[in-house]
């Protein structure tokens, strides 16, 4: 018998549990006000795709008139979509997007996101049952990433092209009930006309705590791809823990996280997950990185009670009994030379952190960076010419890149943002990295965060956003690339 993944039986438990008319991760859908043509709502699960078609009149005035699907959602949460509307269409201004609201009556308080045909975006809401809504409209044309986010009694809309980065604006004084619907519509401001729309790469997501412990309590999280080509992010796996750094195997059937301070692998067919075998090495952090040729595991552990904090393992990838290489540390690991003779890792040294390179066989380690600063995150490129890293020197954390001996260190990145990680595609071709905004120290990468999974081609200097998500430490730690270069593995975070 064929076993079902978390994401999967929690779509099977909820059509059970919310009514009649479950679509995908929603409860519900329905036509809200007087149509005249009845609307209706699919979900593809191969392609995780929502399709709305609607009429109505409008969503506009004291009345709304639209196909919605929804889930009921308290506390803070925010609920996010890629959307398109088909067709060149019957009128400019039917509209599609995302929305919260008090009731499914026709003038009920509400606030959306929408995006309509001719191009226009706009944060609309209605603030009192039975009043005219109110708009903001945004400067951006043809917006195809919408996000609506409750925090308290706040609501902000974010929205922007994909690949920009977001445009986020606050609206005060908005004051709703606890308990609200929350989901997806369409309307095709035609009486007469029915109008479809696509939402993709849809997430509801509820963020962390205020008084969340970091390192000591944790939310659920999501395993999941995205495809270069397209966006089109799929979620392979969830489940209630912090799981963490998928590394793409060379066979491309299967992704190694860790969780708990263990190592495990995810079946990508079976969708079926089971243990590596570490030996007593079990207090694993996310530090761990595959061989080039796929054979051999490095891990960064700090078990046995050794007073250095992590140190360096390798290991034959299919499980077995761990090699010490780092006799001190701190030491976290994060690359392998191409011909599989070194290791690259971050060593901590008098007071400072910085790259270091060893033997992966054991030996004497060799000091490549000594930078004032955090020096963290080196990794090989594929051709072996490049050790890619990130570094504070330049006062935010930016990517760099040096000779494998440590020389020619040169900036790759110079922008606003906090860039972690970086990660050379097997063709040697693409850098993806992880990018936190400036409300994070330059020197953090914490957990639970708003955060851009960027992308751009080696030689370039033009990032652009491949997965906008809520995550940070543990998302992309390691190389995470498909061997075909074409997809990128990666960790996003909600309480479940």
């Amino acid at each position: 018998m064929k076993k079902l993944n978390a994401f999967t039986v929690f779509l099977l438990l909820s059509s059970v549990v919310f009514g009649q008319n479950p679509v995908g991760i929603f409860d519900n859908h329905a036509d809200i006000g007087s149509v005249v043509l009845a609307g209706s709502s699919s979900y593809d699960a191969p392609s995780q795709t929502y399709k709305l078609s609607a009429s109505g009149s409008n969503i506009w005035f004291k009345k709304d008139e639209m196909q919605y699907v929804w889930k009921k959602m308290s506390g803070d949460f925010m609920i996010q979509a890629e959307v398109n509307l088909e067709g060149i269409g019957t009128d400019p201004h039917r509209k599609l997007g995302v929305m919260l609201r008090s009731g499914l009556d026709t003038n009920a308080t509400m606030v959306s996101v929408a995006v309509h045909g001719d191009g226009l975006a706009a944060f609309q809401y209605r603030k009192t049952k039975n009043t005219n809504i109110e708009e903001i409209k945004a400067p951006i044309v043809k917006p195809d990433i919408v996000k609506l986010e409750r925090r308290g009694s706040q609501y902000f809309i974010s929205l922007c092209r994909f690949g920009d980065i977001f445009w986020t604006v606050e609206v005060p004084d908005i004051h709703l009930e606890t308990e609200l619907y929350a989901g997806l519509f369409v309307c095709s401001h035609s009486k007469n006309t029915l109008e479809t729309g696509t939402f993709r790469n849809v997430r509801i997501t509820v963020p962390a705590p205020a008084n969340l412990i970091a390192y000591k309590e944790y939310l659920g999280s999501h395993l999941e791809t995205v495809d270069l080509s397209n966006g089109l992010r799929q979620i392979v796996y969830s489940e209630n823990a912090s799981i963490q750094a998928p590394n793409w195997t060379t066979d491309s059937k299967r992704l190694i996280y860790n969780k708990n301070g263990l190592i495990y692998q995810f079946d990508l067919l079976a969708a079926k997950t089971t243990e590596i075998f570490t030996d007593t090495i079990k207090q694993n952090n996310n530090d761990h990185v595959l061989s080039f040729d796929g054979k051999m595991l490095g891990l960064s552990s700090s078990s046995n009670g050794n007073s250095y904090g992590s140190r360096i393992y390798t290991m034959p990838a299919t499980g077995g009994k761990p090699k010490l290489i780092t006799p001190t540390g701190p030491s976290y690991l994060h690359g392998w030379s191409p011909d599989g003779k070194w290791l690259t890792y971050t060593g901590q040294r008098n007071n400072e952190f910085d790259i270091y390179k060893i033997p992966s066989v054991g030996g004497q380690e060799i000091q490549l960076t000594n930078a004032k600063g955090l020096d963290d995150g080196s990794e090989y490129s594929p051709d072996g010419k490049y050790i890619y890293f990130n570094s504070t020197r330049s006062g935010t954390m930016q990517i760099w890149r040096m000779n494998p001996d440590g020389k020619n260190q040169e900036q790759i990145t110079d922008d606003e943002f906090n860039n972690w990680f970086p990660h050379i595609s097997p063709d040697g071709k693409q850098i993806v990295f992880i990018s936190y905004t400036q409300d994070v120290k330059p020197d953090q990468h914490p957990f639970y965060k708003h955060v851009y999974l960027r992308t751009m081609p080696v030689g370039s200097h033009k990032p652009r956003v491949i997965a906008y998500l809520y995550g940070g430490q543990g998302s992309i730690n390691t190389p995470s690339w498909s061997p075909d270069s074409k997809r990128i593995a990666f960790v996003s975070n909600s309480k479940m």
